[in-house]
């Protein structure tokens, strides 16, 4: 890796932990730590790229993936045991909303700037699809819906819907990994520059853990920044739930899906957005819900209208604009387009 990228990330660092110490100001803090997160997330990203190139596309993609939802699953644990139910609902929103639309849209147009056409595994696509239809668009629209009105029905819904997801999505883990991984092979482009690192997969895994518990140290001082400055700018805790601290809070994980993009690394760049889009959805949120049962948490998968409208007009989007397994800039800009917009709605709804 670059040296200068060291050097950066370990200046920047010390930096940030010097300010969260003894200067304790929320506006440094936010852009100390904001700096930090560019170079850790390079580190990030190439600790991917070489998962990815001795391991496969997938299997990149979903170790990625995981080290950022760590992150979100111990935050939620911590908000519900503080009862921040509405937070953890928020949160789940906001980082299926930026991934799918974001993040995905921000690849698609930075790629596509880069390579006019850019083809990924269609397979891989569908099979995304027909996940997000049954995480989001079963397991999430369903208990909302019959609990309109009924609200003794959600937890029972809640149940169902939980243990369906978490059940389809080990299968899927298991059915991409093991039993049709030929299927779910990456496309080889004439672009592709991953070189094979001489270094044992262990120590990229090693390094993707570490940047990623520097990346969630940043991120958390960098949201307690945000919720400062946003107090005093009258930003409602709704909309800093879905859109700003699912964006800070995953920005190296957003940076690596961009970066694979611009590479034309499609396969791993999609991986890594609707991954893990798919794995907060079917497997952090049910984790969460079951958890809550265990503290006597009335935590259901019984969303607010408007967060449920915009998950499902994310998901409905996306399936649309993968199915034909290419992309390109103008793709990127709909579904970053359709973000700017949902963000606006959130900013609109009262504190």
């Amino acid at each position: 890796m670059n040296v200068l990228i060291w050097i950066a990330a370990a200046v920047l660092t010390a930096w940030s932990i010097a300010v969260h110490l003894w200067v304790q100001s929320p506006v440094m803090q936010f852009f100390v730590s904001s700096a930090a997160v560019i170079p850790l997330a390079a580190i990030m990203g190439r600790a991917t790229e070489a998962i990815a190139a001795r391991s496969g596309e997938r299997l990149g993609g979903l170790l990625s993936a995981t080290f950022g939802n760590a992150v979100e699953l111990i935050i939620g644990i911590f908000s519900l045991k503080d009862g921040l139910i509405p937070l953890v609902k928020s949160s789940i929103t906001g980082s299926i909303i930026s991934n799918l639309l974001f993040v995905l849209g921000l690849s698609f147009f930075v790629g596509g700037l880069r390579h006019p056409i850019q083809k990924f595994n269609v397979r891989v696509a569908r099979s995304h699809g027909s996940m997000l239809m049954l995480g989001i668009g079963v397991a999430f629209v369903v208990p909302t819906a019959f609990a309109y009105g009924q609200p003794h029905i959600s937890p029972v819904l809640s149940y169902g819907a939980a243990a369906v997801s978490l059940a389809v999505y080990l299968l899927g883990l298991y059915f991409s990994l093991f039993t049709h991984r030929e299927l779910f092979q990456a496309i080889q482009h004439e672009e592709d520059d991953a070189q094979v690192s001489s270094r044992p997969v262990l120590v990229h895994v090693a390094l993707l853990a570490a940047s990623t518990v520097l990346v969630s140290l940043e991120s958390d001082w960098l949201v307690g920044s945000v919720r400062s400055i946003a107090d005093q700018l009258g930003w409602s805790e709704v909309f800093i739930g879905v859109v700003v601290v699912a964006i800070i809070g995953n920005a190296a994980e957003h940076a690596s899906a961009v970066w694979m993009a611009w590479k034309n690394r499609m396969d791993l760049s999609l991986e890594i957005a609707v991954g893990s889009t798919l794995q907060v959805a079917m497997f952090i949120a049910p984790v969460l819900f079951f958890i809550g049962a265990l503290m006597g948490v009335p935590f259901t998968f019984a969303f607010t209208w408007p967060e449920v409208v915009s998950m499902m007009a994310a998901v409905l989007l996306v399936v649309v604009l993968v199915m034909d397994g290419e992309s390109n800039w103008l793709e990127g800009a709909m579904a970053f387009g359709a973000y700017v917009v949902l963000a606006a709605g959130f900013y609109s709804l009262p504190g």
